[in-house]
């Protein structure tokens, strides 16, 4: 089974080197694809986690009406119980699997997805995790010309990468499955073996296996 799920990792992985191909280097790749997936996981955990808070009152998460008082009585309850327990917080709006859902439809995502990357570290000021995620994501320029020389070019091409990313369950109901970790292991894998190519072209090669898995700042 483990095996199974790192294989359909591998597969949405190379889905997303195949939308960079000769679009940048290893090194830029992987500043914005590592970005990408933390805010991925980031997203799945903190809306699992306000599930589970919420399950005894029938609420979903990802429905609640930010525009009623209600809906702000229960945001800000899962937003205490969240920055305590995670050590960050994201609205319903703000999940990746909405943002993912409005760039496959042909939404303009980019201002969004930068807002919603500096909420979450924003989120975390006055906590214990505020040092971890301090900067967490200031390699992820989606100004860039490396992803587009229009920023239409560059939204077409981040919301593919969000399309495939959205593909990807990390499972974490499970603690045999580190998706996660697995992504991280697999793509800097490809770095050490495919210094200098371009996007997309280094994964032809077999992935090199790492000695640990990378440790992410995630409060306890």
């Amino acid at each position: 089974m483990v095996h199974q799920h790192q294989q359909e990792l591998k597969k949405q992985l190379w889905n997303i080197a195949n939308s960079l191909r000769g679009n940048m280097s290893a090194d830029d790749f992987r500043d914005y694809i590592l970005g990408l997936i933390f805010y991925k996981y980031l997203s799945d955990k903190l809306n699992t986690y306000a599930d589970q808070l919420l399950s005894e009152d029938g609420i979903v998460f990802a429905k609640i009406d930010e525009t009623t008082a209600e809906g702000q009585e229960y945001l800000e309850a899962v937003k205490e119980e969240a920055l305590d327990k995670l050590g960050y917080f994201l609205k319903p709006a703000e999940l990746f699997h909405v943002l993912a859902e409005r760039g496959s439809n042909d939404k303009f995502i980019l201002d969004d997805v930068t807002s919603v990357l500096n909420h979450i570290e924003q989120s975390t000021m006055g906590v214990d995790s505020a040092d971890d995620f301090n900067g967490l994501f200031d390699d992820l320029d989606l100004t860039s010309n490396k992803l587009g020389k229009t920023p239409d070019a560059r939204n077409k091409l981040i919301a593919k990468v969000l399309e495939h990313l959205d593909n990807i369950d990390f499972h974490l109901e499970s603690s045999e499955i580190d998706i996660l970790g697995d992504a991280y292991e697999y793509l800097i894998g490809m770095f050490a073996s495919g210094a200098g190519k371009k996007a997309g072209e280094f994964y032809i090669m077999p992935p090199t296996s790492l000695q640990a898995k990378c440790h992410l700042p995630i409060a306890a």
